[in-house]
């Protein structure tokens, strides 16, 4: 009775923060829980049932194995539990989702007894994970004759599983509820620092928001019981900065429908809302669940008497509300004529047309998006074995096609990798379409959510159609502490049985590998015509077409070898003129940013693929674009390079490979090794011409093309939070984009940090070389903030080392990294000096170490959002402003921003990351990081 004990024991301890018992995913407990049912005159006997019943994980967790072999037994009538009888034990069977249950109504239904096999099929025909092994017995029991087989087979033929599904309600009430105005980044939904909860729904749903705000929805919900709770962003977008599934989870459990009566803390069809819409990776995480996404437009430009913007004094339109939504509204969505109304219904206030398209309505329809992708590979395998043609019951995928126009760069890679399209058809943004994912990565504060979904999903091995895949460490890398103990080595030890490459050796061959996942992947996508999936927003690589996705979405695409989006439209970024000497790439990537702005007026990236041509960039260099365009709103972004520079960064992925290899890293498929091999096919096709590096076609047709001009560029840019700007809603944005002479040299700096995926070799190079120049010029270098340096991967100080750069670093340091003896507490207080951090993502992840409250942070990270590198005091608040590297050491060494004479003074002769724009024949331009 030990486990049963300490069960009751942790529930006691959960009463005390306001929780539930903890659901049950272990074999082991479940057995004792078991045990009690079966004694009749066990004391534990009620609550056991309850725990049997109410609140034991499902899908292919071991407890769930337990589960089903007891329902079976329940079901045959070897076991009798009053309470449980046959029909209920079926019910619950059917609520399990995949994985030991779909094996047990096999059983049944492919058993002797008549009756049971008849109940067993008509519970299988309404679920839809089922695996090669589950559709291989269907098969072999169909080909032997057997009745009951092809009944259930027939049934999936005509898609039943769907078919009979509710249909969507027509009239949706909704009460709203102002999250907060402007952008709402996914932070507010799901703090970083409240990462290792995520997998413990009920604990983690308590951080969303505020208690106040929780307090408010409720408060709702009890006044307007017939109507859901909307969601908003008022006067910005929703769910910018990261897909997080667990902040979707959160809005789900406060205000969404329970997905089934027998599995707790586990709801779907949120409703979500802004005013600028809600941003695409979050809105991919919404539609997972069966959510609605609804673009409001209820603040629009106000227009003069010549239609054109009224601008304000700071030179930003000024807008008009168009109608409300403050807290408490009462609106009514109609799902058929895909309108938002008022209360009464008699006023249109906006259409939904993009929010109810067919195949969402489908997603809503069916519980969530997962149903969808498995149901239709079920549909197919059912009319094949049967032969027989799949009667058309989903909404076909919507096919664009214009005769005569050329390709863009991700038009071309949608096409090449899509599954289930005619030969010949060639199809054009806007299509939907089902495509093979290359290579997936999952992290670290979100890979126990996906190991859950997996497990819901009944996964137990990776798709063959993947090339490669990695579980990283990177976002727990700062500090070692008992919550990192408690999760990591579990999600490791899954991941590596799953078929993943792991940043940590559940053997114990390597030591941690806390290498940032982004660089990783960078690393191992090896065709410049991948499509790549990955659990974090900037999955954005500068080889192929990468897209951040939700730790479901991850799951999925590890599951199936698949993803299903429209294929987007792209913007065009090309460059002219020519970078000064004392620039860094860092300035080009945000004054692309503030240059695009000042073109268009509002941000065209959003929402669409970035299609860089900068060619001569090697792929480390050419990362920090692609990853910046995460801030940049964009759904993703495609680096074209020139024939020559490809080779360069392909030959640089196999060398750090190899060095993976070198360090054990390799599993027992030899995925590292199959990559070296691919990589080496992609290097021939290339040299060959058979098949040059990824380009678009002329003729190709953009939403809109931006030209960068680098001769504006004059100075150092940096992004700025602009905490205190009087307008709520243009505060924590990445589109305050200022030189650094604005802030005069006399912003006060009170830390700086260098790390991040942002940053490459070249950058930690920067660092040391900028040290010595330093004491050249002063006899000295005395830092007046503290310097936090982290860099990407281990492979990059391993090459610092031999370069000579990381004795510089340590020279000037105060603390170095050990891995043998990691941090166990994050840092609370820093000193002025060097810090040199063990590689992985540090502050910009926010979630172990932070800056001090109050800080003024000026860093090479991603994030600016409140709270996430730097939380508010009660006297002041925090910012983080991001720069180039070069711009945050100097702000580091002086206390507070440089003015430029004093920047360009101490980058002279330093080797800055460089560029020079495609000429006629690209490979005339080269980086000097060549």
């Amino acid at each position: 009775m030990s486990l049963y004990t300490d069960y009751l024991a942790e529930i006691e301890a959960r009463k005390g923060q306001g929780l539930h018992p903890k659901p049950i995913e272990d074999a082991a407990l479940l057995a004792e829980v078991i045990a009690n049912i079966k004694d009749t005159g066990s004391a534990h006997r009620a609550d056991s049932l309850q725990f049997f019943i109410y609140n034991t994980i499902p899908g292919t967790t071991s407890a769930a194995g337990e589960k089903s072999r007891f329902l079976k037994e329940i079901i045959l009538g070897t076991e009798v539990v009053p309470e449980i009888s046959r029909a209920f034990a079926f019910e619950l069977l059917s609520h399990m989702k995949g994985g030991p249950s779909i094996a047990v109504l096999l059983d049944l239904a492919l058993g002797e007894d008549a009756s049971i096999a008849r109940d067993a099929a008509e519970v299988l025909k309404t679920q839809v994970f089922l695996y090669a092994a589950d559709t291989d017995r269907l098969k072999a029991a169909f080909e032997a004759g057997n009745p009951v087989a092809k009944d259930i087979l027939e049934s999936y033929v005509k898609a039943e599983f769907f078919t009979k599904l509710p249909e969507v309600e027509e009239e949706i009430k909704v009460v709203t509820f102002i999250a907060a105005e402007g952008d709402i980044s996914t932070d507010l939904l799901s703090p970083g620092n409240q990462a290792h909860s995520r997998s413990d729904r009920e604990l983690h749903g308590k951080c969303m928001i505020s208690e106040a705000a929780q307090a408010e929805i409720r408060a709702l919900q009890a006044q307007h019981p017939d109507k859901r709770v909307m969601m908003i962003a008022e006067k910005g977008t929703m769910g910018v900065g990261s897909s997080r599934m667990s902040g979707v989870n959160n809005v789900a459990l406060w205000t969404g429908k329970q997905a089934s009566p027998y599995v707790p803390f586990v709801n779907i069809a949120p409703i979500v809302a802004g005013t600028n819409g809600i941003s695409p990776i979050f809105l991919t995480t919404v539609d997972v669940t069966g959510g609605i996404g609804v673009d409001l437009k209820n603040w629009v430009k106000k227009l003069d008497d010549e239609g054109k913007p009224v601008i304000d004094n700071a030179g930003n339109p000024v807008l008009v509300q168009k109608y409300s939504v403050d807290t408490g509204t009462v609106l009514k969505i109609n799902s058929k004529s895909k309108k938002l109304y008022s209360e009464d219904g008699k006023e249109e206030l906006a259409d939904l047309s993009a929010s109810f398209r067919p195949q969402k309505m489908e997603s809503m329809r069916a519980g969530g998006s997962y149903a969808i992708v498995f149901g239709k590979k079920l549909q197919t395998f059912a009319a094949e074995t049967l032969g027989v043609e799949a009667p058309l019951v989903f909404s076909p995928a919507k096919e664009v096609s214009h005769p005569g126009q050329g390709l863009t760069a991700v038009e071309k890679i949608f096409n090449r990798n899509a599954v289930g399209v005619a030969p010949g058809k060639v199809l054009h943004a806007g299509s939907d379409v089902r495509v093979r994912v290359n290579i997936v990565g999952s992290q670290d504060t979100t890979g126990l959510m996906t190991a859950q979904e997996l497990e819901a999903m009944a996964a137990t091995v990776i798709s063959p159609l993947v090339d490669g895949a990695y579980q990283s460490g990177c976002h727990t890398a700062s500090v070692w502490d008992l919550k990192a103990q408690a999760n990591i080595p579990k999600l490791m030890s899954f991941m590596h049985k799953f078929g993943l490459i792991t940043g940590r050796d559940p053997k114990g061959v390597y030591h941690s590998m806390t290498d940032v996942i982004h660089k990783v992947l960078n690393d191992i996508t090896v065709d410049d015509w991948d499509i790549i999936i990955g659990g974090d927003s900037h999955t954005r690589m500068s080889k192929g077409v990468a897209f951040g996705a939700d730790s479901g979405t991850v799951a999925l695409a590890l599951a199936t070898g698949e993803a299903t989006m429209p294929i987007p439209d792209s913007v065009k970024v090309t460059f002219k003129g020519s970078m000064k000497d004392h620039v860094d790439f860092r300035d080009v990537v945000h004054a692309t940013q503030a240059q695009m702005l000042s073109q268009f007026g509002d941000n065209v990236f959003q929402g669409r693929v970035i299609e860089v041509h900068i060619g001569t960039l090697l792929a480390d260099q050419a990362f920090t674009f692609t990853d910046w365009t995460a801030e940049m709103k964009a759904k993703a972004s495609i680096c074209i390079s020139d024939d020559e520079t490809l080779i360069g960064s392909l030959e640089l992925a196999k060398s750090r490979i190899q060095v993976m290899i070198d360090k054990g890293m390799d599993n027992d498929a030899q995925v590292l090794k199959g990559l070296i091999a691919k990589a080496d096919k992609r290097i021939a096709e290339i040299r060959s011409g058979e098949k040059p590096a990824l380009a678009p076609d002329e003729n190709a047709k953009y939403f809109a093309e931006v030209v960068v001009d680098l001769d504006q560029i004059d100075e150092p840019m940096i992004a700025d939070p602009d905490v205190n700007n009087p307008d709520v809603s243009k505060r924590y944005t990445h589109d305050a984009i200022r030189p650094v002479s604005y802030y005069g040299g006399e912003k006060k700096v009170d830390l700086g940090f260098v790390g991040s995926c942002m940053v490459h070799k070249g950058d930690i190079k920067i660092v040391a070389q900028m040290l010595k120049n330093l004491e050249k010029v002063h006899g000295t270098v005395e830092f007046k903030a503290p310097l936090v340096v982290a860099a990407p991967t281990y492979n990059i100080i391993d090459e610092l080392k031999a370069e000579g750069d990381w004795e510089v670093l340590q020279k000037y340091s105060g603390f170095e990294f050990d891995d043998s003896a990691p941090k166990s507490k994050a840092r609370t207080q820093y000193e002025n000096i060097l810090y040199l951090e063990r590689p992985g993502c540090n502050l910009c992840m926010g979630n172990q170490e932070k800056a001090e409250k109050g800080d003024t942070v000026l860093a090479t990270s991603t994030r600016l959002f409140q709270g996430r590198v730097v939380e508010d005091s009660t006297e002041k608040k925090g910012e983080s402003l991001l720069a180039s590297t070069p711009v945050v050491v100097l702000a580091a060494v002086l206390g507070r921003t440089p003015n430029v004479d004093e920047y360009k003074q101490a980058v002279e002769g330093i080797d800055l990351t460089k560029f020079s724009p495609p000429v006629e024949k690209l490979a005339t331009a080269r980086s000097v990081h060549f």
